[in-house]
This record gives C-alpha cells, sequence and structure tokens, in this order.
C-alpha cells in the first residue's frame, strides 16, 4: 500500500508539467511535502532540514528569487478544485484573512483591521477566495491588500518587489471581483458568490457581481437604509425656484434592522454540527437597497435612491441574541430555508483558514517580497487541494469525470453517503 508521499508525486503531475523545467519540477513536491509533513514549523529552512535532499538555499532560491510564472500552476490548481468540488451546488466564497507580523519591512505589513482576531493589529491582511461544495471546501486565491502605508510609498513597494501593475491603491472589494473574474476565465463551476459585510456593505461590489450575472449572498449592516420593493418614484413640481432634476421616492428609506422588525421570524435549521442540528430564527423580505444616487431632500438630507434590483433582506436571530442581516439577489420564490442556508455556508471558509495557518504553515512564511509570500500561499493551497482530495477519495465521494452534471453528481452523492461527510471533524486534516 502506498504512502501519502506516493500518493503526492502522482497528483502534483499536473503541476509539475505546468512548470515545465527540471529542477523546478523536483522543488515544487519538496516544497508542498514539507508542508504537509511532520513538524511544527513550516518555513523554508526547517523545511530543507527535515528533506535532507533539498537544500535550504535551493528551496529558498525556488519560492523567493527563481525566476518563474505562477499563472500555470494557479491555473492548475483551479482545474483540480473545479474537478473536486465546482459545480452548480458550489459556493465560491469570498473573505479575508491576517497573517500577524512583526516589524514593518515584510511586503503589505501595517496595523490594520483584522476580522479573524477582531481587533487592529499589526499584520498582512490576504483576500480569500474559497470553492466549497457542502463540508468540503478547496481554497483557490490568496491575494495580498495593500494599505495606504504601502500605496503611497513607492519605495518601499520597490524593496518589497511589488510588481509594478500591482503598485496601486485597490480595495478589498476591488481584489475580490478581480480574483472572480480570474476564477471565472478558468472556467471553474460554482452556483452562488458567498461574502461578508466587509464586502457586502460595498454597493460597487454588488453590482459587480449582479453585472456579470452571478447569484450572490452577503453580509450587510444592520444600518443599511432600504426601502420596501412596491416603492414608488414621484416628480413633485416645485413651487419655486428650478424645476427638480430627479425623481423622488414617495416614502423614507428605512435601516435593515427596522425594516425586519415587523417581519415574521421562523426557526430553521440549516445543517448538522458537532452538537446536533444548528438552528435560529430567520427573516426574510423583498427589497429595494438605498445605493442609488444621493438627493437632497426638501428637509436638507442627503437620501440615496432605491437601487434598481429588486433583492432579499434576511435577518439571523442566535440564541445569544446577537443579530446579523444579509442581502441576495436569488429568485423571488426562494424558500426562506434556502436563503437561509445559503448565507450560512460562508463558515466554512473559516476553517480552510484555519487549518491553512494551523497545519500547513500559511502564516510561517519568513521572506519579506511579494513574490515570496505569494508563491509561499500558492503552494500551501495546493497542499489542501491535496488533502482535500484524499479526504473525498476516503469519504468514497471523489467525482468519477472531470464534468459531471452537477445536480445528478450532487444527488447520487448524497445518497450514496448521505452521512459520511458529516461524521468527519470539519477541523481536522485527513489522516495520512
Amino acid at each position: 500500500m502506498g504512502t501519502w508521499r506516493d500518493d503526492l508525486e502522482g497528483w502534483l503531475a499536473p503541476f509539475v508539467a505546468a512548470l515545465g523545467h527540471k529542477t523546478r519540477g523536483r522543488m515544487c513536491p519538496a516544497y508542498v511535502a514539507g508542508l504537509i509533513g511532520p513538524g511544527d514549523r513550516k518555513s523554508v529552512q526547517p523545511m530543507a532540514a527535515r528533506d535532507g535532499v533539498v537544500s535550504y538555499d535551493q528551496l529558498h532560491h525556488f519560492i523567493a528569487d527563481g525566476v518563474w510564472d505562477s499563472a500555470p500552476l494557479e491555473a492548475a490548481l483551479l482545474a483540480e478544485a473545479d474537478r473536486l468540488v465546482g459545480g452548480d451546488e458550489a459556493f465560491l466564497i469570498i473573505d479575508d484573512t491576517c497573517l500577524p507580523k512583526k516589524g514593518d519591512r515584510s511586503v503589505g505589513v501595517a496595523p490594520q483591521y483584522a476580522s479573524s482576531l477582531g481587533k487592529t493589529a499589526n499584520c498582512q491582511s490576504l483576500v480569500s477566495l474559497t470553492l466549497a461544495s457542502g463540508e468540503v471546501p478547496v481554497m483557490v486565491g490568496l491575494r495580498l491588500f495593500l494599505p495606504e502605508a504601502w500605496t503611497g510609498d513607492p519605495d518601499r513597494m520597490a524593496r518589497a518587489r511589488v510588481p509594478e501593475d500591482r503598485q496601486i491603491a485597490l480595495s478589498k472589494p476591488e481584489i475580490a471581483i478581480a480574483e472572480i473574474d480570474r476564477v471565472r476565465a478558468a472556467g471553474v463551476h460554482f452556483g452562488c458568490v458567498l461574502a461578508d459585510a466587509g464586502y457586502g456593505s460595498s454597493g460597487p461590489f454588488r453590482h459587480a457581481l449582479s453585472t456579470r450575472g452571478l447569484a450572490w449572498a452577503v453580509g450587510l449592516s444592520r444600518r443599511q437604509n432600504v426601502y420596501p420593493v412596491d416603492v414608488g418614484l414621484i416628480f413633485p413640481e416645485a413651487g419655486r425656484g428650478r424645476r427638480r432634476k430627479y425623481h423622488l421616492p414617495d416614502r423614507a428609506a428605512v435601516s435593515a434592522e427596522q425594516m425586519l422588525e415587523g417581519e415574521k421570524w421562523r426557526k430553521l435549521s440549516w445543517r448538522q454540527g458537532t452538537k446536533g442540528r444548528l438552528t435560529c430564527r430567520f427573516a426574510a423580505t423583498r427589497v429595494r437597497i438605498a445605493d442609488g444616487h444621493k438627493h437632497r431632500m426638501a428637509d436638507g438630507r442627503v437620501q440615496a435612491m432605491p437601487g434598481d434590483e429588486e433583492v432579499w433582506l434576511i435577518g439571523e436571530r442566535r440564541a445569544t441574541g446577537e443579530r446579523k442581516y444579509y442581502a441576495s439577489n436569488l429568485p423571488a420564490d426562494t424558500s426562506l430555508k434556502a436563503l437561509a442556508a445559503a448565507v450560512k455556508a460562508r463558515w466554512i471558509c473559516e476553517q480552510a483558514h484555519q487549518q491553512l495557518k494551523e497545519e500547513l504553515g500559511l502564516d510561517h512564511f519568513e521572506g519579506r517580497s511579494w513574490t515570496g509570500l505569494h508563491r509561499h500561499a500558492l503552494m500551501t493551497m495546493i497542499a489542501y487541494a491535496f488533502l482535500q482530495s484524499r479526504r473525498l477519495k476516503a469519504a468514497g465521494r471523489e467525482k468519477k469525470s472531470p464534468r459531471t452534471t452537477p445536480a445528478t453528481d450532487h444527488a447520487s452523492r448524497q445518497a450514496s453517503h448521505p452521512r459520511r461527510i458529516r461524521e468527519t471533524p470539519t477541523n481536522t486534516m485527513p489522516s495520512l
């Protein structure tokens, strides 16, 4: 019976072929095996010491200084992720994760809010994309966000070898849209984009998804103003002065929190947890988000007009008393249970972040350059995809063909193994 190392060598064949270079073809498997194998520290020096065949200089040159394009490896990762979990039932989850750092020379490091820590910390912040089906995530994208302290300092970016086309100020939602376009261009199949309120509260982000014809379900601030779906637009005659240029809504906007106060809240369960079914109370109604052009009202208030798109406003009341709000452009006939399942499916990316850090050393890279950090992140994602492929194979859920019809494939897997995946702890990697 072969070991995981034997399986890894065969599984990595498309990635090695994408590198197209004999020496790099040896370094890639050595690096990925170093991330997966034993040892608490997954930086270059201890991995090389444990390998005993590949030297520190060789491994460091490969990841930090070697002249090679990562795009073919990224394409191979996307193809493998699509084979493993892609399909109409899959979610593409947008989030970010932080890598705490000391000092200020590593690329992108600055005091900034770290969602995973719940506070401001000196760290690097990476926008992440995770393709997930059911309880099986595969990380497919990690891109560094550069705060203003970096984009406003060309010399600092040059020292960290930030590519010229990356030396521009981009928000996290803008980075996420660019990454979504990359994933779509590669032909990856998914049914819905998910994101937390850090992205969902951005009107341009939601609009960008809609104009691309994508379904989405995203977090929303409780203070976000919305209108009822039947809001009317009137064109009041001005009693004096210049004629009004824009229509006005026939009623005032209210916060998302206020809009759902009078709705019926239902207790729903969306999946099985480690201690039983997970349940919360949910409510939903159709609205138009107040993210149109801004207009000064007669009383002096500046108010955003209703957006063009009718969407779902969804509320969640947790047993702790905490309340969360979401918006989604899923069809008007979508059931409340389906809406709840969609907005709650985002949790799996947090498990992926945790495993990439705790098991595969995502936050162990000690270099300072843009290229080195992104290559290290890519290798951790490749290692994670390999482990997920073994998990699916062990559970009998690996796809039998590269492009099985999504609905049929999903139904057959559920019928054959209705509980096997759920019985596997989601916070542990497959046994090697």
